[in-house]
């Protein structure tokens, strides 16, 4: 059971991590800008730790690259765990449901402000919360793909029977 969540995390959180990087590298090459998302990206996140040693468009988009990835691949742990869990507790689906939302909105409105970050203002929050939105449409569809139970365990959750 644990290597299925495993599995099922990180598949989810590949694909999921894999449609962003699809995504913004459409919208950049729509504005004539490959990989200007991801060294953006790169840039704020090497920042955090301090002044970049190496501002070189491979090492920026590299390192942002690692961390979306290991991102994702935690968010589609989270999801997978959750899935599982919901094989013997279905309304646990109904608080995860509320729980998503919630995250969605406060990443929305955390994408609105960095808008006026001067690290990342060259994004715009639309493009980064249709990427998200992107991701989790992709993570989701493979989750109910791969259990079909989901369906019925949702629908128990969201009648409220317990």
């Amino acid at each position: 059971m644990r290597r299925k969540i495993v599995r099922d995390g990180v598949i989810a959180g590949i694909l999921g991590a894999t449609a962003v990087a699809v995504w913004f590298l459409g919208v950049d090459v729509i504005y004539a800008h490959a990989f200007r998302t991801p060294t953006a990206l790169g840039k704020g996140l090497l920042r955090l730790f301090g002044p970049p040693t190496d501002d070189s468009v491979f090492m920026l988009v590299a390192a942002y690259t690692v961390f979306h990835y290991v991102a994702f691949i935690a968010a589609g742990l989270l999801v997978s765990v959750i899935v599982h869990w919901a094989q013997t507790q279905p309304t646990v689906l109904a608080g995860a449901l509320m729980l998503f939302v919630a995250f969605e909105i406060g990443f929305y409105g955390l994408s609105s402000a960095l808008e006026e970050s001067p690290f990342l203002g060259a994004l715009g929050w639309a493009q980064v919360a249709t990427g998200n939105l992107i991701a989790a449409l992709v993570m989701g569809t493979y989750m109910w793909r791969t259990h079909p139970e989901l369906k019925s365990e949702l629908d128990y959750a969201l009648a409220g029977k317990e």
